[in-house]
């Protein structure tokens, strides 16, 4: 290619680039693993950017020219965009069972004051909702599955062409499902806990009744804490193996994925 022919294709060159980036920075941004809070924004803006540089030489033969027209540009932008949200949203799902498994841990053995900063979810959360999605940053990183959500992103360009429009329709049943499982997963984590609070609680209001001048109340609290505990340390292992296994089979159920 000679210089007048690289210049004469360089706007091309620009715009399909700025497209990868609309798609594959939104998916970063949000992704679980990688696309943490705590990890800093530049780092992340960093691995859009060397994304955007490893699929553009296979990717850009597919993606539209430059349009005449601005507000056509724009429209193609914030498809990618949202098409990019959608994605990331569809994975991160999977990862914020484990902070609502952690929350409604806290609720259900006298923990929910113990509040920390959590910039996940934003302002505070229970102490054992962050010490949950943390544990499930570690799981994701440690095993290599934070690349499936990768992998969707490079073939999504398959399944949801550039340029085709974004299907609202079928991405919104999609999002409901991938909610509900979400609550599913955190409500298959908590059971044994739950449960547990039920029986301590039918319990001590039992003895609540036969023996009134017991101060149940401070039989209660440090009962189900040192409990919840013990059944936490014995479970955890096998809570962590359910987390890997629905957040694999969630990530290769991603559209695109084959």
């Amino acid at each position: 290619m000679t210089e007048a022919e690289w210049l004469a294709a360089l706007p091309d060159m620009v715009f399909r680039a700025i497209l990868l980036l609309a798609r594959i920075g939104a998916v970063v941004m949000i992704m679980p693993g990688l696309g943490e809070q705590e990890v800093p924004s530049n780092y992340r803006l960093g691995l859009g950017f060397a994304l955007v540089a490893v699929l553009y030489p296979v990717l850009s033969p597919a993606l539209p020219a430059t349009p005449d027209a601005v507000g056509e540009m724009l429209r193609l932008i914030l498809i990618e965009i949202a098409i990019g949200i959608w994605y990331g949203a569809l994975a991160r799902l999977v990862t914020l069972a484990m902070t609502m498994a952690g929350q409604l841990f806290a609720l259900l053995l006298a923990l929910s004051q113990l509040l920390v900063p959590d910039p996940a979810v934003g302002g505070q959360n229970a102490i054992t909702g962050r010490f949950f999605a943390l544990l499930s940053v570690v799981l994701l990183l440690s095993t290599g599955l934070y690349a499936l959500p990768l992998r969707a992103l490079a073939e999504s360009y398959a399944v949801l062409p550039v340029g085709e429009g974004f299907p609202a329709g079928l991405g919104a049943e999609a999002m409901a499902a991938a909610v509900g499982q979400s609550f599913l997963l955190a409500l298959q984590l908590m059971a044994p806990f739950l449960m547990l609070s039920v029986v301590l609680n039918v319990a001590f209001g039992l003895l609540a009744r036969i023996a009134p001048q017991v101060q149940v109340y401070f039989l209660v609290v440090p009962g189900q804490i040192v409990l919840g505990l013990l059944l936490l340390a014995l479970l955890l292992p096998a809570m962590l193996g359910l987390y890997a296994s629905v957040a694999r089979e969630t990530f290769l159920a991603l559209p695109g994925v084959r």
